[in-house]
C-alpha cells in the first residue's frame, strides 16, 4: 500500500514536470526580446516630433503663433499644396523624422543627465538652432525680432516641452536598461 502511494506521487510529480516543460514551450509563455535602446530612441524621437508639431499646428490654427509646421517644406516643396491640410500633415511627419536625429543627438550627449534642466536646455538649444542658425534656409520663417511676441513665447514653450519630453524619455530608458543589466548580473 505504501509503495502504491509512492508510485502515485511519482506519477503526479512527473505529470507536473511534463506540464511545466510544455507550458514553457508554448508561445504565450515565451518572453519577448526587449526592443534595443537605439530603436527606442528613434521611436521616442519620432513620436515626440509628431506629437509636439501637431500641437504646434493646433496653436497655429488657433492663432497663438504665426509659424506653421509646414515651414519645414518651404525650401524643398514646389506648389501651393504645402499650405493646405496635406502640406501640414506631411510637414508634421517630416518634423517627426527630423526629430529622430534630434533624439539621437540627445542620446549621444545627454543620456546620462537626470532631471528637467537638461531637457529644458536641449529644447532651448533646438529653438536657437531653428530660429537663428537655420533661419536663412526657411524663407517663410521671419527673423526672431520680426515675429510677434505671442509667436516667440509659444514656440519657445513648445521647444522646451519637446526637449523635456525627449530628455525624460531617453534618460528613463537608459536608466531602465542599466537597472535590467544590474538585475540580470545579480541573478
Amino acid at each position: 500500500m505504501r509503495s502504491n502511494i509512492l508510485d502515485k506521487i511519482k506519477t503526479e510529480v512527473i505529470a507536473v514536470q511534463t506540464k511545466t516543460k510544455q507550458d514553457a514551450q508554448l508561445e504565450q509563455n515565451k518572453r519577448e526580446k526587449p526592443m534595443p535602446v537605439l530603436a527606442k530612441v528613434a521611436l521616442i524621437g519620432f513620436i515626440g516630433g509628431v506629437f509636439w508639431s501637431f500641437l504646434a499646428y493646433c496653436a497655429y490654427f488657433f492663432h497663438f503663433t504665426e509659424v506653421a509646421p509646414n515651414f519645414i517644406l518651404q525650401p524643398w516643396a514646389v506648389g501651393n499644396w504645402k499650405n493646405g491640410a496635406l502640406g501640414q500633415t506631411i510637414a508634421v511627419l517630416c518634423i517627426g523624422l527630423a526629430s529622430v536625429i534630434a533624439a539621437f543627438a540627445y542620446y549621444a550627449f545627454l543620456k546620462n543627465k537626470q532631471g528637467i534642466w537638461p531637457g529644458i536646455a536641449f529644447g532651448l538649444a533646438l529653438w536657437v538652432l531653428v530660429f537663428y542658425v537655420l533661419n536663412p534656409i526657411f524663407p517663410q520663417l521671419k527673423a526672431v525680432p520680426q515675429l510677434e511676441r505671442n509667436t516667440v513665447v509659444t514656440m519657445v514653450c513648445f521647444y522646451i516641452l519637446y526637449g523635456v519630453f525627449i530628455g525624460y524619455s531617453i534618460s528613463f530608458e537608459v536608466a531602465e536598461m542599466r537597472r535590467q543589466k544590474q538585475a540580470h548580473v545579480v541573478k
